[in-house]
């Protein structure tokens, strides 16, 4: 599975580490994924990853919590 949002579409990028004296080694920037249980527009209910500024910024719609009792 890819690291990437299933939203905005946000992938790990490369930069630099550097070190105290100046030295630089590759690394990798990853987003910070979560998995969340998404309400779509037509009503379906799926388990997306989405980077927390998505969830943040209100782009998941969090489904209703079902009342186990009802059922």
């Amino acid at each position: 599975m890819a690291q990437q949002c299933d939203l905005c579409g946000k992938t790990p990028q490369t930069g630099n580490l550097v070190s105290h004296s100046n030295r630089k080694t590759k690394r990798v920037f990853n987003p910070n994924l979560q998995k969340v249980r998404h309400q779509c527009p037509d009503g379906q209910v799926l388990t997306i990853s989405a980077c927390t500024r998505c969830i943040r910024s209100g782009y998941v719609v969090k489904p209703m919590a079902r009342n186990v009792a009802d059922s």
